[in-house]
């Protein structure tokens, strides 16, 4: 099978170098590509783009612990949890939760930072003003020093601005995609929309290239846009348009207007901008989808306007004469007044006086007189419709980025284990918990759609006072699906591993009895949880049955109707029988049954997991 693979990665390199080659001779441009690559690039590669991938990849092989486990990289400490925690905002925007996370944003960063490197140049555009022989002009510096650095710089800028706990480099990828698309729109989105994609399925394919998939369900997860971060990617997108729009301005360069809002338009809409949402109670989502698409539609406009709108006053002149008419007769009036009071200035400032009394009169003439203009009413009508434009970009980017300083000013309460069971990793606390408040966010702002009393969370929770970190690492609903789940802590270059397993039986008609366990690598199960007990609703000759936990053991209790007596017992082993409160219990695979009186019926189920 190995060799199959081998081949068929083989035959998936030929086909697509030899549909390249064959194009290459078909298509004759009258510039070859790698002429007009090397005329902005050293040697025609894109030198900055490959330092930045090897620079992402190296974090999360060594720094996550990706070497040690390609999987399952540690993540938890290398989220942007606070200001008062600077290693998530060092490493966020370079970390990743995932293989699948990298690899998405690899190939991203492969389509979009190239166009942005070459946008750039490795040599100084003969367009900007100012050039000189400095250092910042050697080519090598810039394609090797220069362009990493910047692209870094950009993402701990996203980083340091992200709303919420987020990891990955999406947002440095949507920078480079918006300052790529004010220079090549509709290279740009071709890329992203169709070049994408193709790298992508490239990679799977020679990684994988023959798969069987088996029809199976999937545990409880949120919807796909709501693993999504928005905030992040907005900020990220609206950075590159600043960016690449004062390059353009730099150059004296306007884009064509038509392909540029269409980009930008196309981009929002494929890369789910529009996914505005926030968190309802119990699991639950709340998308704006109505208001997102408009919010979409006009950004696309505003972003348009600041690089292609004209340069004439914002103002128009009709209402600009207005004001001057205004003004002038202002200044009439306070010429008809000037006599009267001429002489009490002439007063005030004739008598013996030092510079200061004088400044004061004069000022106070210049008042009188109207003959001095308020420096906001220049500026104000000078303001041109493209500076307005670019001015409201800025603004757009101030509020995404402003949003999050105070929630990223805020510190989780401080974290104490629920129960001995939780384990303790360095300053670390795992736990298995129910009905909790959760310590990340609340309803907040959405009184009309939800109950906004605050939200709770139940599952495996993982909390660090040191490192302000609170998160539902697995949810309850996930466990009672999958049965059993890992969950990494650690830091930098190390890693531990706590395991968390989930066992009960579910009575005919009833809520399920669950136990849930937790451990560290290489010490003993504790038991973290025991839910409620719950009847079966079968009786069998006038008696009710309760599957409940006691102390790690899973009990049957039999009750009658005519005494408050209970008589309990442990589940049985396999194809083993008990007796209790005049019920013979027998266990057959993965059910319990009662017996009495030669009636027998089933009373318990053992849970299953994944489905199965």
């Amino acid at each position: 099978m190995r060799l199959l693979a081998a081949l068929l990665a083989v035959v998936v390199t030929a086909s697509l170098v030899g549909s390249i080659a064959v194009v290459r001779r078909v298509h004759r441009p009258t510039r070859r590509w790698r002429d007009m690559a090397r005329e902005r690039l050293v040697y025609g590669v894109p030198w900055g783009s490959l330092v930045v991938i090897a620079f992402v990849v190296a974090v999360y092989l060594f720094v996550q612990s990706g070497i040690a486990d390609f999987d399952d990289p540690v993540t938890i400490p290398f989220r942007t949890w606070s200001y008062f925690y600077p290693l998530g905002l060092a490493t966020a925007a370079f970390s990743h939760a995932g293989p699948g996370h990298l690899i998405g944003n690899l190939a991203g960063t492969v389509v979009v930072a190239p166009l942005a490197e070459y946008a750039w140049g490795h040599y100084p555009d003969d367009r900007e003003p100012n050039r000189s022989d400095s250092w910042r002009t050697n080519p090598r510096i810039r394609a090797f020093v220069l362009f990493p650095l910047a692209v870094i710089g950009v993402g701990l800028l996203t980083s340091l601005f992200a709303l919420g706990p987020v990891i990955g480099f999406s947002g440095v990828v949507f920078a480079l995609a918006g300052f790529a698309i004010v220079h090549y729109p509709i290279v740009t989105i071709v890329g992203t929309l169709g070049v994408q994609s193709v790298v992508l399925r490239l990679y799977y394919a020679l990684q994988e290239p023959i798969s069987v998939y088996t029809a199976q369900p999937s545990p409880p997860s949120a919807p796909s846009w709501a693993g999504i971060a928005i905030q992040g990617h907005a900020l990220g997108l609206f950075v590159g348009f600043v960016l690449g729009i004062v390059l353009l301005e730099r150059r004296d360069v306007r884009p064509n207007p038509f392909r540029l809002w269409l980009a930008v338009l196309l981009f929002g809409f494929s890369k789910r901008l529009w996914a505005i949402y926030w968190y309802g109670a119990e699991n639950t989502f709340v998308l704006f989808q109505g208001p997102g698409v408009a919010t979409v539609s006009a950004l696309a406009l505003v972003v348009t306007l600041s690089m292609t709108a004209s340069e004439r006053p914002l103002i128009p002149a009709e209402i600009r004469q207005r004001f001057a008419r205004s003004g002038d007769r202002t200044a009439g009036a306070a010429g008809n007044a000037e006599p009267s009071v001429g002489r009490s200035l002439e007063l005030a400032g004739g008598g013996p006086s030092d510079g200061i009394v004088a400044g004061h009169v004069d000022r106070v003439r210049e008042i009188v007189g109207g003959s001095r203009l308020s420096p906001e009413s220049d500026r104000l009508s000078d303001l041109t419709r493209k500076g307005a434009a670019f001015l409201t970009v800025i603004g757009i980017l101030a509020i995404v980025a402003g949003m999050a300083i105070p929630a990223n000013f805020l510190v989780v309460d401080e974290s104490t284990a629920s129960s001995d069971a939780a384990v303790q990793i360095e300053d670390y606390t795992v736990e298995y918990v129910e009905d909790v408040p959760n310590g990340l966010v609340t309803g907040i702002g959405i009184e009309a759609l939800e109950d906004d009393e605050g939200l709770e969370s139940s599952g495996v929770i993982v909390a660090s006072d040191r490192r302000e970190v609170w998160l539902e690492a697995v949810s309850a609903q996930r466990l009672a699906f999958t049965g059993e789940e890992t969950v990494y802590v650690g830091g930098p270059g190390w890693r531990e591993a706590v395991h968390v397993e989930r066992t009960g039986w579910e009575p005919v008609g009833n809520d399920a009895v669950y136990q849930v366990w937790l451990w560290e690598d290489g010490t003993d199960r504790q038991l973290a949880h025991e839910s409620n007990a719950s009847r079966a609703e079968a009786q069998i000759a006038g008696r009710n049955v309760t599957v409940g936990s006691d102390d790690g053991t899973f009990v049957l209790g039999v009750g009658s109707s005519e005494t408050n007596a209970v008589a309990t017992t442990a589940i049985p082993d396999e194809s083993e029988t008990v007796m209790a409160g005049g019920l013979t219990f027998e266990r057959d695979d993965e059910t319990i049954y009662a017996a009495a009186d030669g009636t027998r019926v089933a009373i318990a189920s053992q849970e299953t997991y994944n489905g199965y």
